[in-house]
């Protein structure tokens, strides 16, 4: 067993870090006040082909895993963006770049995995709908084909960078779900143009207000016959599934990443006050009180890292890694949520002032637990099919 990063995650690492070195805690609290995206890091992210790390070396990218893909969501997240605006950045290369290079034709990879690379274009993904929620197989957004062209109607919710996306995978029923036969029958998954969709007026979008995370902008989606070109379906015909299970488990690695790059700032964040605060005499983080949470967070996320890189390596190699990426999430997400109720503990009544980024990291750090799938849903997986204990439904 050798527990060191391969030296393409070091690099990656290195890299990514020194981008986010020269953009301080200040300048993440600017874009998510403003709700803007940080165009400055994105560029430089873009300029040195960092968008381009899991799109294969002869479509102009790095040719990285999911390893490398999972440090630098990390290290992004964990330079103060807090899994904000880290997000998108597991959008274009990680359901966009990643899904097209293993499932795409010809075709779609040769025109867009070389313009993913150069940043030119970005990706967003659709599955998730108001009346299915964490329940995927009964979406109802239905793709109907019409001559050479699939038909679109239906809605989803909580769909992140539309504003920004090019294209966008969306997964619809092209056999209904009270009709398929098993359940997972019948998903097919689209690459839809987002621009020339919504000048046609056939998708439309309405952003939904949120309490943080505001640098990426999460929306509710209509497709009123929305036509799309049989040549865009990603993988085969009511065969969607294979592309959607594959897309969840680099999901959740790379979404605990983002979670775990936010619990780092949250106790770098706990930790600086506890070191400065002086009450009696003495810094707050001298009392136990104070240290041990703090110490316990510590102890959590390197647990968290060390299944995050255990899926990803796992992934990478073609194994099965369902139960480590759907316990990854779990406790990375975890990680967070505890290391900005530390933080927040920590500072005291100060917490509630806007001049200090804890009350960004909690709000940031709820969302974990829910979003994109809730820790009930991944304890039910490991309770069910780890553990072998009943269905609840």
């Amino acid at each position: 067993m050798d527990f060191r990063l391969p030296e393409s995650a070091r690099a990656v690492r290195d890299g990514i870090g020194e981008i986010c070195s020269h953009y301080d805690m200040s300048y993440w609290e600017r874009c998510e006040a403003d709700k803007r995206w940080p165009e400055e890091v994105w560029a430089e992210l873009a300029k040195g082909g960092w968008l381009g790390l899991a799109v294969p070396e002869e479509f102009g990218g790095g040719g990285q895993g999911l390893l490398e893909l999972t440090v630098a969501t990390e290290t992004l997240s964990a330079s103060g963006s807090a899994g904000g605006s880290a997000f998108t950045y597991v959008l274009t290369p990680g359901f966009g770049a990643m899904t097209i290079a293993r499932h795409g034709s010809p075709e779609q990879k040769a025109g867009l995995l070389p313009r993913l690379a150069a940043g030119e274009i970005e990706t967003c993904f659709a599955l998730t709908e108001p009346d299915a929620g964490s329940n995927s197989l009964a979406i109802t957004t239905s793709a109907r084909l019409d001559g050479s062209e699939f038909v679109v109607n239906g809605q989803k919710i909580w769909i992140t960078g539309v504003q920004r996306a090019t294209w966008m995978l969306l997964v619809t029923r092209t056999i209904p779900a009270a009709e398929a036969r098993p359940r997972t029958n019948g998903l097919t998954v689209l690459l839809v143009n987002v621009p020339e969709a919504v000048a046609a007026g056939t998708l439309s979008y309405r952003p939904i207000p949120k309490m943080g995370a505001n640098t990426t902008p999460s929306n509710m989606v209509f497709f009123d016959d929305l036509r799309v070109p049989a040549r865009n379906v990603v993988g085969e015909v009511h065969g969607g599934a294979v592309v959607l299970w594959d897309i969840l488990n680099p999901e959740r690695i790379l979404l605990g990443a983002s979670a775990l790059g936010g619990a780092e700032v949250a106790l770098r964040v706990g930790v600086e006050y506890a070191r400065q605060r002086e009450v009696f005499g003495r810094p707050i983080g001298a009392n136990q009180a104070i240290a041990f949470p703090l110490a316990a967070v510590k102890a959590k996320l390197e647990l968290a890292r060390l299944m995050l890189y255990k899926a990803a390596w796992l992934f990478d190699r073609g194994e099965p890694c369902g139960t480590e990426a759907n316990i990854a999430k779990l406790t990375a997400s975890q990680a967070f949520w505890e290391a900005a109720d530390a933080a927040f503990q920590t500072h005291g009544g100060m917490a509630y002032s806007l001049e200090y980024p804890v009350a960004r990291l909690l709000a940031d750090a709820r969302i974990g637990l829910v979003a994109p799938v809730t820790e009930q849903l991944l304890l039910n997986y490991l309770a069910t099919q780890v553990l072998g204990l009943p269905r609840s439904f």
